[in-house]
């Protein structure tokens, strides 16, 4: 049993601590008239006092003890962290598909709306926080602070830092995930998000972004590797992007109110540049730092051209940032933002597929591992909707390419095919070569539940984006048919009903691609508790020079 020498007096004073705190949570919920923000104050303030419970319980007894840097001259990872935000990430997965494929049948029965919690309107966003914000976001951490580690060859920078960035990362979603649930919204001429929330992410990334930089900086490689530029990127620009879309002017701290700096045609400037670099950014630049890193190292392959890996940083870094105008023609935003979008977005198809062909080009000479390693086959095939998708944003750009297709299913084709197909498979692939690493086992449970899932889930995403691509042309032409008589052939709810069977295509498509994820949920935890350990790293021995 282990005994606890801290002083009675210290105990006395962790619990006197969290009392106070727990007041203090009770007060500033209590000022807070809507019920829904109450849960929000009184949540994020119990694990504010959560969290200086474990500081203190951290650092009072092994204050003077910190862990070593190196261990026999190895650096000594810290991979910890990595291992919970992947569990977070596999939890976010299921969450998120699950109720995607909720509402996708939601749409199908509109019968199955029950208000008001659980319809259409709420769980939406809900869907699109815990799949992209969520499940991404937190294999972003996991790879970041895994890839950082091993191509520095340093260990994490701070003790409890990561830990912060992971749990209120973490924190911030569950949040996000309970307001949509409990009916909030955002009211652009007097808005009211919660701002506690969106700063409690701001302060969370600055030490993200802490944490990465001090890492590169104690690194013993004299290099930088590519994953790394693209890593440091995305955790650059998306604050940015967090701090524009979202900055607004609190009534008071104990209101959950605040007032918007612009709004109108100027927020829907922001909004639709923050919502495209969230694609551009989040989903794209933080995921080629995944392809860059896990892609060769599965292949055991170098990059093919590490030179073309520099060119593409640059490109997809600077040309990315401007093609959000592109979500708004037929709009009151001026004309030239419009085509400055349409040009940068072509710029950036191209930037894109040199990407792409680096990547495929990586495996040259390694073709033959993709029938026997389904691991390297998602990587692949991840690669490959990626430059379909890159291909299809481009197109959708174009002024008479959105006027069929804008607002209609065949965005939503489009927006999954690179989210299941690049954002999906990527993580997936990340994800079965990280667990096996994190946990040491030899190999993951079954490899054939991996092809399994490979299969289920390439057949869900093609009757996903296919139905929805038919779907969006047909919807498109509906809306512009005109009757002889000059006057539209079609009403809207027809054009609703229409698309009924399209809905249902969808429906079993993303249906397929969360038996496949289940798939991968019993891999992952059969893979942790009973597959064997792996053999213990054989030292080098030395030979003698000739």
């Amino acid at each position: 049993m282990q005994i606890d020498s801290r002083p009675k007096s210290f105990r006395g004073g962790e619990i006197g601590l969290v009392a106070v705190l727990a007041l203090l949570c009770i007060f500033v919920a209590a000022q807070t008239i809507e019920s829904a923000y109450a849960f929000h104050t009184g949540f994020g303030a119990l694990v504010a006092a959560a969290g200086i419970f474990a500081i203190f319980r951290r650092f009072s007894a092994r204050a003077a003890e910190r862990p070593p840097l190196e261990i026999g001259g190895l650096p000594n990872y810290n991979f910890a962290p990595v291992k919970v935000a992947i569990l977070f990430a596999l939890f976010w997965g299921l969450a998120g598909m699950a109720v995607g494929v909720i509402i996708a049948f939601e749409l199908v029965f509109p019968g199955l709306n029950i208000a008001p919690w659980f319809n259409f309107g709420r769980l939406q966003p809900l869907h699109t926080s815990a799949a992209i914000f969520g499940f991404g976001g937190d294999v972003l951490l996991a790879t970041s602070f895994y890839v950082v580690q091993r191509t520095c060859r340093a260990r994490l920078a701070g003790d409890l830092a990561p830990w912060f960035v992971v749990l209120g990362y973490n924190v911030f979603i569950l949040i996000a995930g309970a307001g949509y649930l409990l009916g909030i919204t955002e009211r652009k001429e007097y808005a009211e998000p919660e701002w506690r929330a969106d700063l409690g992410l701001t302060m969370v990334w600055v030490v993200y972004l802490l944490v990465f930089l001090g890492t590169m900086f104690r690194r013993k490689e004299p290099h930088i590797f590519v994953a790394n530029w693209f890593y440091l990127a995305f955790i650059l620009t998306i604050a940015m992007l967090h701090v524009g879309a979202t900055l607004a002017v609190p009534v008071s701290i104990f209101s959950s109110q605040s007032y918007v700096l612009w709004s109108y045609v100027q927020d829907a400037m922001f909004q639709g540049w923050d919502g495209h670099n969230a694609v551009g950014i989040f989903l794209t630049a933080g995921f080629l730092g995944v392809i860059y890193y896990f892609a060769p190292k599965r292949a055991e392959r170098p990059i093919y051209s590490y030179r073309l890996s520099i060119i593409h940083f640059w490109s997809i870094i600077f040309v990315s940032i401007w093609t959000g105008p592109r979500s708004l023609h037929f709009t009151a935003l001026p004309g030239w933002t419009q085509t400055l979008a349409i040009t940068f977005s072509i710029m950036l198809w191209m930037a894109s597929w040199a990407g792409m062909i680096n990547a495929l080009l990586t495996l040259s000479g390694a073709w033959d591992k993709l029938r026997t390693d389904p691991v390297l086959r998602m990587l692949v095939v991840s690669v490959a909707f990626y430059g379909m998708s890159t291909f299809e944003d481009a197109a959708m750009s174009i002024r008479s390419v959105a006027s069929l297709a804008r607002y209609t299913g065949w965005t939503d084709g489009a927006v999954h095919s690179g989210a299941l197909g690049w954002i999906a498979f990527a993580s997936f692939g990340a994800i079965y070569c990280l667990v096996p690493w994190l946990w040491n086992k030899r190999q993951l449970y079954s490899p054939r539940l991996v092809s399994w899932h490979f299969w289920i889930a390439t057949l869900g995403i093609v009757l996903y984006i296919t139905s929805m691509w038919v779907a969006g042309i047909l919807q498109g032409l509906m809306w512009r048919s005109y009757a002889p008589q000059g006057a539209l052939q079609y009403s809207f709810i027809e054009t609703v009903a229409a698309m009924h069977p399209f809905h249902l295509i969808r429906a079993i498509g993303g249906a397929l691609f969360l038996i496949a994820y289940c798939l991968m949920l019993y891999n992952v935890v059969m893979t942790i508790t009973v597959s064997e350990q792996a053999a213990p790293a054989a030292q080098p021995t030395l030979q003698p020079a000739e």
